[in-house]
């Protein structure tokens, strides 16, 4: 215990909340352990004037994380692990998985009360094909703007008028303190999330035995098996920001049901399915529901739409 544990983390205020709460979770577990915060920017972060899908996805919030930790500056890394690629670079394990928040979206407008309440044509602020797929197969007539930031400049764009209502992520949100912003809570199944929404994963280096067993204490089974299935989905599916994915899984007495969705962001087209398995073999579950997809014409959408 008398080295202390090093977290890699962006500086985003949503970044350092959930970095110094996987802190404060491994001082409770391991009285003693000194744990410090290493707060640093990366390219996703510092470019926003274009959506991730054209500039290199989702891992350009992990690489400065990830050189950190190869270079000895940090030990582990903290994310939101719907920032988390599908497929981690070699070298990187994810040792925790911590218990999820709300993994619903969050509908944000300061006139109007749901998505069906809003005029035609009223102008909605989201970068994720995701969220504009959903949006499009609901209102094809809303005006979908690009919308970069942290969530404290999202919602300052909205304050100051640029947008009729804006979506992000309710875990955020909450996390923040800012709840009470929340018009509407987009909700499972009917509006299907990221791919572990909602979840603070917790990365390291693959073969640092040290880390590993004092991350597992603050790791919960539960939150591991239902994103084990939803990003096994999309990793068979060769997901990315560049493609309009969602997953859910249920975790119940019976096992697991999961609900996936592939999406078309120019349309609104949809295609859905879901399945149930047993507990122990969510990744197989994932891969079941990503072929149910691919045989209804999934792989159409699944090019980069951006």
């Amino acid at each position: 215990m008398t080295a202390p544990l090093r977290i890699a983390t962006r500086k985003s205020a949503l970044a350092l909340w959930q970095a110094e709460h996987v802190a404060s979770q491994l001082r409770q577990a391991h009285p003693g352990l000194v744990v410090e915060l290493v707060p640093l920017s990366t390219r996703g972060d510092e470019i926003l004037d274009r959506s991730l899908a054209t500039i290199g996805g989702k891992g350009l919030f992990l690489k400065e994380l990830e050189i950190a930790m190869q270079d000895g500056r940090a030990d582990i890394a903290v994310h939101a692990l719907k920032d988390v690629p599908a497929e981690l670079e070699p070298g990187f394990v994810l040792s925790a998985i911590l218990p999820r928040a709300d993994a619903a979206d969050a509908f944000i407008s300061n006139a109007h009360a749901s998505i069906a309440d809003l005029p035609n044509g009223a102008r909605v602020g989201t970068s994720s094909l995701r969220r504009q797929a959903l949006l499009r197969a609901l209102r094809p007539d809303l005006q979908l703007l690009d919308l970069r930031g942290n969530i404290n400049t999202r919602i300052a764009k909205l304050d100051e008028g640029h947008y009729d209502a804006i979506i992000l992520a309710c875990a955020g949100v909450d996390r923040l303190g800012m709840s009470h912003r929340i018009t509407q809570r987009l909700a499972s199944p009917e509006w299907l999330p990221a791919p572990g929404q909602g979840a603070i994963a917790v990365e390291s280096r693959a073969q640092d035995a040290r880390v590993a067993e004092l991350l597992a204490v603050i790791n919960d089974e539960e939150t591991l098996v239902a994103v084990n299935a939803e990003r096994a989905m999309n990793a068979r599916l060769g997901g990315s920001c560049a493609v309009a994915i969602g997953a859910w899984c249920v975790v119940a007495e019976h096992g697991l049901t999961l609900h996936g969705m592939v999406g078309n962001a120019a349309t609104g087209d949809l295609i859905v399915a879901q399945a149930d398995y047993a507990a122990d073999d969510p990744v197989e579950l994932g891969h079941e529901v990503a072929a149910m997809l691919l045989a209804q014409g999934a792989d159409a959408f699944l090019k980069p739409q951006r």
